[in-house]
């Protein structure tokens, strides 16, 4: 019995691709482990208090613009910081096909809040440019994370807390 040389070629470029697969497979997620083993510089959490040495004692919100699974004016608190991502290890899960598992964070120093991108794959935007680390958040700037907007907001001082 001779075998058919095309058969056997067919399935010598089967095993050939399917091993090409598992190895694409295989250096996805030790990129992935590689890129999460170590936090991002400063992303510990614990930053000092600025000048004077007091905290912020301003209160602020991000606001869901759109995307994400989330309603439209749903609002989180950002006191004492959060993290944004698909995780459920994250405090604000989000929906998005573009999003990390912990994709960013927003977080007080001293009286200012900044957002950090946490080495996402897809970036995280804010007013439209690319964060590169992290940066100061003004009242209402918006944040971007894949298909999923926000809308930060500092309350004014004296002011009511929104609903």
């Amino acid at each position: 019995m001779n075998p058919d040389p095309i058969a056997v070629a067919l399935k010598f470029a089967f095993l050939a691709l399917l091993y090409l697969f598992l190895l694409w497979v295989a250096r996805s997620g030790l990129r992935e482990l590689r890129r999460t083993a170590a936090p991002a510089p400063e992303a510990t959490g614990i930053h000092p208090i600025g000048p004077g040495g007091r905290p912020a004692v301003t209160d602020a919100w991000l606001v869901a613009l759109r995307g994400g699974g989330l309603a439209p004016g749903e609002r989180f608190d950002v006191f004492g910081g959060i993290s944004i991502g698909r995780s459920a290890d994250a405090d604000v899960q989000i929906d998005d096909p573009f999003a990390s598992g912990v994709h960013a964070r927003v977080y007080s120093r001293g009286p200012s809040y900044y957002v950090e991108d946490m080495n996402s794959t897809n970036g995280t935007y804010l007013n439209g440019a690319r964060l590169d680390g992290e940066a100061e958040l003004r009242d209402l700037d918006e944040l971007r994370i894949g298909d999923t907007e926000f809308r930060f907001e500092l309350q004014v001082p004296g002011g009511e807390v929104p609903a």
